[in-house]
């Protein structure tokens, strides 16, 4: 399954952004610490470089991924050029606090007071840029959705004397590469479910947890994870949670339904989807299933 997903109005607001960028200082890239890179928009980084801008990466839900998986991230972003990476939560006020500090540390030059320090938070649809927004500012300014694309129009506001802060739409790139890119992706209900089928997205969610957190499924469920594979957990959570339809069969749509919303509240557990080895691992594969038949006379 390939899912591909970018509303019309991310074209605008993609050029929007490019225009903006020129007059900031730092950019905030939020992206779901549960999947980093997959989460992490590639024009963002493109236009960033281009401008010679600093990044502060902001592993956001950070209590619901796997502790391990987000240190090694950490590591990962950190050792790139130009970023910053701090895991958080945007609902814990105590770490949206420290945001400033961290932006004025990698923009020493406007520490003297003489120009604010402008930041610019970018990101896909849903990894919580709006709820940033409205922490730094201690109030609600922007709107707030468990739907991806809620916010569609940038807004800058005042920190204080010397910071201000652009908000900016969710924004996805015209075309996803790898497919389990777009599938992490739905999980994390950073796409349209337009775009999705949830029971497809539900089964691949299944096979990760099958593989990294088999004990999770079998704490929240209540069967043995061993010997299944991701159509028979789809199967199994109908079982144990009642999900029929009339007639009597099992309710594959709705038990999916249970996966999804189970894995995205963190009610399965602190989970990630992804770590720099399997990141790694899924491009070399990629790579080779791509490269010609060496026997090959085309």
């Amino acid at each position: 399954m390939s899912i591909q997903w970018f509303p019309g109005h991310m074209a605008l607001a993609r050029d929007k952004a490019a225009e903006t960028m020129a007059r900031v200082d730092v950019v905030i890239e939020v992206v779901d610490a549960r999947l980093p890179e997959a989460s992490s928009n590639p024009m963002i980084r493109q236009l960033r470089e281009h401008r010679q801008r600093p990044c502060l990466k902001l592993l956001n839900k950070a209590d619901l991924a796997d502790p391990a998986a987000t240190r090694a991230w950490l590591e990962y972003f950190s050792a790139q050029k130009g970023v910053t990476a701090v895991a958080l939560s945007c609902k814990k006020a105590g770490d949206v606090a420290r945001i400033p500090g961290l932006c004025q540390a990698i923009a020493p030059h406007r520490n003297d007071g003489t120009k604010p320090l402008r930041m610019m938070i970018m990101g896909i649809p849903n990894v919580g840029k709006s709820t940033l927004m409205n922490a730094l500012v201690k109030r609600r300014v922007a709107k707030v959705g468990d739907e991806p694309a809620v916010t569609k129009t940038q807004q800058s506001l005042d920190l204080g004397p010397h910071m201000t802060i652009t908000d900016t739409p969710g924004l996805m790139w015209p075309k996803i590469r790898y497919p389990s890119d777009g599938l992490m992706l739905a999980a994390s209900h950073a796409v349209g479910t337009n775009a999705v089928i949830e029971e497809e997205v539900a089964t691949f969610l299944a096979e990760v947890l099958l593989v990294r957190y088999p004990a999770m499924l079998e704490a929240r469920y209540g069967f043995a994870a061993a010997g299944l594979d991701g159509p028979a957990v789809i199967e199994a959570i109908a079982q144990r949670r009642g999900c029929h339809v009339r007639g009597g069969g099992l309710d594959l749509e709705k038990a999916a339904l249970i996966l999804l919303r189970d894995y995205r509240s963190g009610a399965l557990g602190r989970i990630s989807l992804e770590t720099p080895r399997s990141r790694e691992e899924m491009l070399s594969a990629d790579a080779t299933d791509a490269a010609p038949d060496s026997n090959s006379t085309v």
